[in-house]
């Protein structure tokens, strides 16, 4: 019998492009800036409505940065998890990693690194951060389960935390105490869709509950796959909440360190964050038999709540100069 031939690169990485939107793929010739920079704000603004959203409250000149960094988050993210086969996922992880390379090179071809080569040269990112969110998609494809919760914020250390260290960078509010207050609201973000997620990401092999924490409440990987919260399971997403929380609470600091554009926007993600947490308790912690989800009605007041408390330093800066004048 002979064995059956595996697969080249080269086929796996042309499986792989046929499963995504033609746009994605990189193109023999880099396009203009210009070009470049129109790909990656339609790639934002069609792509993610909360970050439209926050755009709107952004300087005009930091856009089209917030554009370039979300759309090789937003592609990173699809290459590992919209192929539908980990070996296909990795081969373009590898190929987009050896293409984030070409960037730092200056002889990047896809529109998104094009437009990413003049938000690092103007903003002075190091190549890290993009890097580590590549290490979260590769590891997403060879790790399902984690031992404890030391083991999931090493995750959300290359998932999450990179994304508001591009941020921060991207803003000029880079400093060591900036990022660690950066990185526990990160942190807490992505646990907050992770236990809003529970049932979808089983549905991909993929358990982000601490496997000891589980056992310590008597859950299971079958207790996920009934589709049923019990008591223990709604115990353990009880306390799984109330962690979250308390990063949320350590990272809130940042919102009074950084200028007040920014601001806005930290206030914003961390009021949805916060929103996805009660929405999880409205719904006795049953994450299970439905998805708890933020209605735009609500996502639109959290953005006026935000919008409202900017204007209080504006207001009171007013005031001073008042007197200052009299």
């Amino acid at each position: 019998m002979t064995a059956t031939a595996q697969p080249t690169n080269d086929e796996l990485i042309a499986r792989g492009w046929a499963a995504l939107p033609l746009g994605y793929r990189i193109p023999e010739v880099a396009p203009t800036r210009d070009e470049a920079l129109a790909y990656c704000r339609r790639l934002a603004e069609t792509h993610y409505e909360n970050f439209h959203v926050a755009t709107w409250f952004l300087p005009k000149p930091l856009r089209p940065h917030f554009h370039a960094i979300y759309a090789y988050c937003r592609i990173s993210d699809d290459l590992g998890d919209e192929v539908g086969d980990r070996s296909v996922a990795l081969a373009l992880l590898d190929l987009w990693g050896r293409e984030l390379d070409a960037c730092y090179e200056g002889r990047a071809r896809h529109p998104v690194f094009v437009a990413l080569a003049e938000t690092i040269r103007a903003c002075q990112i190091p190549k890290e951060p993009f890097a580590d969110l590549l290490v979260a998609f590769r590891q997403d494809q060879t790790v399902t389960r984690y031992a404890n919760m030391d083991e999931v914020l090493g995750y959300c250390r290359y998932s999450a935390n990179p994304v508001g260290r591009l941020v921060l960078y991207a803003c000029g509010e880079v400093s060591e105490e900036k990022f660690q207050f950066s990185d526990a609201t990160c942190s807490a973000l992505q646990l907050a869709n992770f236990w809003q997620d529970v049932r979808v990401d089983f549905l991909k092999d993929r358990v982000y509950l601490p496997q000891d924490e589980m056992g310590r409440f008597g859950v299971s990987d079958e207790t996920i796959a009934g589709g049923v919260a019990t008591p223990e399971f709604r115990a353990l997403l009880r306390h799984e909440v109330d962690f979250a929380r308390g990063l949320f609470e350590r990272g809130l600091p940042l919102i009074g360190r950084v200028n007040r554009d920014l601001a806005l926007d930290l206030d914003l993600f961390s009021r949805g964050g916060l929103e996805i947490l009660r929405a999880i308790e409205r719904r006795g912690y049953d994450v299970l038999s439905a998805r708890p989800a933020i209605s735009k009605r609500t996502k639109l007041a959290l953005a006026l709540r935000a919008l409202g408390g900017r204007a209080l330093p504006f207001l009171r800066l007013g005031s001073q100069s008042k007197r200052k004048a009299a």
